[in-house]
């Protein structure tokens, strides 16, 4: 069947190692737009780091979409939440129970901003929160309301550290089985609420808009993108740079992120 969707990661697939659409990739994307095919972004970023690109795509408004904060919500480009998975203040605690297992910084992602008890704050959580033109709000502990709810956690460390790692063995199976959680790079690992994943988001918006689930077309690089590559009914397109567990699960391999990986693909089996 014809492709409909294309759900598109950001980071190592639609973004070159310049943090840049190249022109190509940029063009062919348009291209399948143009023929009425929805393009959705699907990024462990919130909008706010999404739109800047969707904008240079071309697309906006409240009939275009994203999945963010790695599915936990999927929002149309004018903003309105469709679909939301939160955590709470007992998962909040959770998290700093998870944090003590290393020596890791940890953030909690609101669609608002980036909220941390940690004062000192490694360059990853720096980059992320400039990536996604997010404001981070340091607070103390008491700070924090019994009410607050966030989207999204993120442990990180500097990159040449082996904390992210040393966390990664400790995490224990209580915590897989209570959270979607993903070794995203090397030195940073993402949780959401279970269920909340970019499968199940992209799933969920292709039922919304009446599209069969092989009218779908995915691409991804990374642990956060598994989700997608594990319905059997997409299409699933994985980068050349893409890890191996990616790849293994693919339908098909196209060149990498900064060789026009998936405009090479949309020629290949949609254009």
């Amino acid at each position: 069947m014809a492709i409909k969707l294309i759900a598109i990661d950001l980071d190592g697939t639609l973004l070159t190692s310049g943090n840049t659409i190249s022109p190509e990739t940029k063009k062919t994307i348009q291209e399948a737009h143009n023929q009425g095919i929805k393009i959705v972004l699907a990024s462990g970023r919130p909008l706010s780091g999404v739109l800047p690109f969707d904008e240079e795509l071309g697309l906006e408004g409240e009939n275009e979409y994203a999945a963010v904060f790695n599915g936990a919500v999927v929002q149309n480009l004018a903003g309105k939440v469709l679909m939301s998975h939160e955590m709470d203040y007992r998962d909040f605690n959770t998290m700093l129970r998870l944090q003590r297992l290393s020596h890791v910084n940890l953030h909690f992602e609101t669609t608002e901003c980036f909220w941390t008890l940690d004062r000192d704050i490694s360059v990853q959580m720096q980059i992320n929160a400039a990536y996604t033109n997010n404001e981070i709000k340091v607070r103390n502990r008491d700070e924090i309301s019994k009410d607050f709810t966030f989207n999204k956690v993120g442990f990180t460390c500097a990159k040449d550290s082996d904390q992210i790692s040393k966390l990664w063995a400790s995490i224990p199976e209580w915590a897989f089985q209570s959270y979607d959680i993903v070794h995203s790079l090397d030195n940073c690992i993402e949780l959401n609420a279970i269920g909340a994943s970019k499968g199940n988001a992209i799933m969920d918006l292709a039922e919304r808009l009446k599209i069969d689930q092989n009218q779908v077309m995915v691409f991804g690089d990374q642990g956060n993108d598994m989700s997608m590559f594990e319905n059997p009914e997409f299409k699933k397109v994985a980068m050349g740079n893409a890890i191996s567990d990616i790849k293994e699960r693919a339908d098909y391999i196209t060149d990498d992120n900064d060789h026009n990986g998936i405009a090479k693909a949309l020629k290949k089996f949609v254009l």
